[in-house]
């Protein structure tokens, strides 16, 4: 049969090659002229590729681009969208955030689903929704709906998808299942308060090195890398144990284990990354190098927390490749990175970062420290803890369980001829007054704080006891830093709203004209349907001049400093946020979100 011929051919039990180009001719996306040779092309590769290629995956190999305006590539996206529509069936984009994998796994087995093609997605009490790619073939329909006695609904979803899903979502849960069969406790014991905190302490029954632990944790950091998450948070409850990931600053959960074997999984990691297994009665911390599918390496930082449920382990995840950004990259206006870069490379001085607990102030400072360490000179750092092991400056840990604290640890570096010093945080004076020795006798000192801005972190050492004349020496520049979500690039529209009144709020007396655009989020395959995609830094630089420096005094006047600040070219974090909106990078409500009101 030609492939003329074939292609008129009507619908067979399975979705063909042939269906599909009847159905592009048919609404012109393929010329008749063409369609001979693209069909051949698909077939080909079909015939050549594995015996379980899916024919739209085939067809997108070939790299088609429609006939019609503005004659985008086909993609596998686009034609598993658009075939979905010529079935019938609603598409479905699977999200494994948002699927219970052991739910699913019980309607049917891992064989069964690969035999079919099938991935069940959702279930209720009276339905069980099935993502497919042949809708023709429904011989095992009626089969399921009498095991489950339930209702089968279906949904047409990418191909590629189901392939990898079907082979992560069944393995991870027969890992979970074996895991917990493993564990002989007797969960009714957890009915009791007393015994369920001592649980935690006592269970010797879950072995941390099972296979299936093992399984479990891999699958763990490999999705979270997936998913670009930047901490995994593993929290125990009663009977459940729940899984989450903070994507772009805000958390999802993601899955929910039986306690037993979040106990496993807790302890599994904490021997990877060299912590003591048995106490679960004091936090700890610890680290983990590891590496993705692709070879690229990775850091976590460990940090434990007992509760009354068991320990709680959050793992940071640091990227090693972020040190490597230039300050544009990270967010910083070029002004502000010609002003930054002035102010690190003065021979001695403090200059203080401040900001909340992940608002990107250890990026900043790896970023910088690793372009100032160069040959020439000796960057030291003391930190609690060491965030990223870099090779190009030496780090130093804090160890209060020995005596060596934050000013032990600069005191000690005093000695070993340093350029460039790095505190990991000012907590109390005698951290502050060896950062400031340590910029009176000549040395850079780069550290941080937590304050809401910029001037505050003048009235927040004079808190903790540093005398204003100190300040005054040393104090060289303060940068104060926000993160805010950036606008997905792929599906953002410029259709957005925003009222004068939200406009004048962030802006107030700065008189910046509201922009002609206004951008907002809309979701697409790339961001997960949240409209956005990573996120930049927003920056309030503060330049210590002289008129600055002599406002500051023991009863200084945390106003005076602002508004001097301000004619020294700062621009506040609201400021900041409002360019990023102007140049369509963020929305107003994530800047609302994370800045102070001007002052």
């Amino acid at each position: 049969m030609s492939p003329t011929a074939a292609m008129t051919k009507s619908i067979s039990k399975h979705l063909s090659i042939q269906q599909i180009f009847t159905w592009l001719m048919a609404d012109g996306i393929v010329k008749k002229e063409n369609a001979k040779v693209e069909f051949n092309n698909a077939q080909a590769i079909l015939k050549n590729g594995p015996a379980t290629m899916h024919v739209l995956t085939a067809i997108a190999q070939t790299k088609l681009h429609s006939a019609l305006s503005p004659h985008q590539q086909l993609t596998l996206d686009w034609l598993t969208e658009w075939t979905a529509k010529k079935c019938d069936l609603p598409f479905y984009r699977i999200d494994p955030l948002k699927i219970d994998f052991a739910t699913v796994s019980d309607v049917m087995s891992s064989s069964y689903a690969t035999r079919f093609n099938i991935l069940p997605v959702e279930t209720s009490a009276t339905t069980v929704l099935v993502a497919t790619t042949d809708p023709y073939n429904n011989e095992w329909r009626e089969e399921i709906a009498k095991i489950t006695r339930k209702e089968i609904k279906l949904v047409f979803a990418n191909p590629l998808d189901i392939s990898q899903y079907i082979s992560q979502f069944f393995s991870l849960a027969k890992s979970i299942k074996d895991a917990k069969r493993a564990s002989s406790k007797d969960l009714a014991l957890r009915n009791n308060f007393e015994q369920l905190v001592e649980l935690g302490k006592a269970n010797k029954q879950l072995d941390a090195n099972d296979q299936h632990i093992i399984n479990i944790v891999d699958w763990l950091w490999q999705f979270a890398f997936d998913q670009r998450a930047s901490d995994i948070h593993l929290e125990p409850k009663r009977d459940i144990a729940t899984i989450r990931f903070r994507i772009d600053g805000v958390l999802h959960q993601v899955y929910q284990v039986p306690a037993s074997v979040m106990i496993a999984m807790t302890a599994r990691i904490k021997l990877l990354g060299r912590m003591d297994v048995i106490e679960k009665r004091r936090p700890q911390d610890g680290r983990i190098k590891t590496r993705t599918v692709d070879g690229l390496e990775v850091e976590l930082r460990l940090s434990t927390l007992p509760t009354v449920f068991g320990e709680k382990m959050v793992m940071r995840i640091f990227d090693p490749e972020v040190v490597v950004k230039t300050l544009p990259e990270l967010g910083f206006p070029l002004n502000d990175a010609a002003r930054w870069d002035q102010l690190t490379s003065k021979p001695h001085g403090i200059i203080l970062v401040t900001g909340p607990t992940g608002s990107g102030k250890t990026t900043t400072l790896y970023t910088t420290l690793k372009a100032l360490a160069t040959t020439e000179v000796n960057v030291c750092t003391v930190e609690d803890p060491i965030e990223m092991v870099e090779a190009s400056f030496n780090q130093m840990q804090v160890q209060s369980n020995i005596g060596l604290s934050f000013s032990d640890g600069v005191r000690a570096l005093m000695r070993q001829d340093p350029d460039i010093i790095m505190v990991g945080e000012i907590r109390d004076l005698p951290t502050a007054e060896m950062a400031i020795q340590a910029a009176l006798t000549g040395h850079l000192v780069l550290s941080t704080l937590h304050t809401n801005d910029a001037p505050s972190a003048i009235m927040r050492l004079l808190e903790l006891g540093v005398p204003y004349y100190l300040l005054e020496a040393t104090i060289i520049g303060i940068l104060a830093q926000r993160l805010v979500r950036t606008l997905c690039v792929h599906c953002k529209s410029a259709d957005g709203e925003m009222l004068d009144a939200v406009w004048s709020s962030l802006t107030e007396e700065w008189n910046i004209p509201k922009p002609e655009k206004i951008y907002r989020p809309v979701g697409c395959p790339e961001c997960r349907q949240t409209g956005f995609l990573g996120r930049i830094g927003l920056y309030e630089l503060l330049t210590v001049t002289q008129p600055f420096s002599k406002l500051i005094k023991q009863e200084s006047d945390i106003n005076a400093l602002r508004a001097q600040s301000i004619k020294d070219q700062m621009k506040p974090l609201r400021i900041a946020g409002a360019y990023k909106i102007i140049e369509g990078m963020t929305t107003a409500d994530e800047v609302l979100k994370v800045t102070s009101a001007l002052f």
